[in-house]
């Protein structure tokens, strides 16, 4: 009917014989159509419709079609009036308007969608500037506070033993902050592709050396033992390197025990970049920490509420290698320990 005609009209319903029901169909159209069985859709309604009928007169043409409804079904009343609104309810609609509705309603959830993430970009945005914004108004008082602790631990004047160690907890904390300030003002470059480098050739030995020797002295109850392979040059940024380093080997003395071993190894790669190891024997890490552990601001549960943080370094330093042309990524076991595996290139 549909390709034939917009005139044709379909009643559909039951209809009821002693206890048994039917399901029965008119259609009706306009007289001028005609149907033989060269129409494949009248041909299969007539072979598989067990009651068919057409009734041909000068104002219309109409098809009646009935099929018996099993026993099983067991319908009553109660079950045909539900039925009935629901027809009620919902004019049927052909396949091209259903189509059509469809492709309308994927269109507006797209349009949705899309507001959604302008949306979420701008709120980022925000976040970003508000972040970048108040860690560069933090970042000098900070400084400033840190410049007079300095002054007065330095004073020629004569102070308590109890004075001073107060003033060295204050230089502590003012480095505290000034790391967390730092990292703030990272992730606002990241995010905003604003995260300079300065690439140089660097002996890669001689420069693990050195870092390891600053971690020695913030760390002097751990154990630090490396084992580099034969002297090699990387090119690499030097105080992003440094900001790695002391990320992944102050991690590595904050999640073990005291007078535990830090172990750092080289290895050369077979595509030409060498890859870092820092490897400690703390508390290790559970699968679904380590597939989340590089997210920004994620701190695994366990060590919410004994270690401090905001879950910041481990994401800037993943950009920072990655941004290096460089992987990243963890092996861990519950209990036994982690290691915390990145690459640089070589120098050529």
């Amino acid at each position: 009917m549909i390709e034939h005609t917009d005139k044709s009209i379909l009643y559909i319903g039951l209809v009821q014989n002693e206890m048994r029901y039917s399901l029965m169909a008119t259609v009706s159209f306009d007289p001028d159509i005609r149907f033989t069985s060269a129409d494949t859709g009248f041909y299969y309604a007539q072979k598989l419709v067990p009651e068919f009928e057409i009734i041909e007169t000068s104002t219309a043409n109409t098809i009646i079609m009935k099929i018996g409804l099993p026993k099983y079904l067991k319908l009553n009343p109660g079950m045909i009036g539900t039925f009935k609104k629901q027809f009620e309810e919902e004019e049927p609609i052909n396949a091209y308007e259903e189509i059509k509705q469809r492709n309308a309603k994927l269109n507006h959830l797209s349009t949705e969608k899309d507001e959604e993430l302008r949306r979420s970009k701008l709120v980022n945005e925000k976040k970003t500037e508000f972040i970048s914004i108040a860690s560069h108004e933090l970042k000098t008082p900070i400084t400033v506070l840190k410049a007079y602790t300095q002054m007065a631990k330095s004073t020629k004047e004569t102070i308590s033993s109890n004075l001073l160690e107060l003033l060295s907890k204050i230089d502590l904390q003012s480095n505290k902050l000034l790391t967390l300030v730092q990292q703030l003002l990272d992730i606002s470059k990241i995010e905003n592709g604003n995260l300079q480098y300065h690439m140089l050739n660097v002996r890669l030995n001689g420069f693990l050396t050195k870092q390891v020797a600053v971690m020695q002295h913030i760390l002097p109850h751990h154990e630090f033992v490396t084992n580099y392979c034969d002297e090699l040059t990387v090119l690499i940024d030097e105080l992003r390197m440094e900001q790695v380093l002391a990320n992944l080997l102050g991690n590595a003395g904050k999640y073990s025990d005291k007078h535990t071993r830090i172990l750092v190894e080289t290895e050369m790669s077979d595509n030409k970049q060498v890859t870092i190891r820092i490897s400690d024997q703390g508390r290790g890490m559970t699968k679904e920490t380590m597939t989340s552990i590089f997210e920004k601001f994620y701190r695994a549960k366990d060590v919410l509420k004994s270690h401090t943080g905001l879950g910041m370094g481990l994401y800037i330093t993943s950009k920072i290698v990655t941004d290096h042309k460089g992987k990243i990524w963890v092996e861990s076991e519950e209990g036994v320990g982690s290691s915390f595996c990145f690459t640089v290139p070589l120098a050529f």
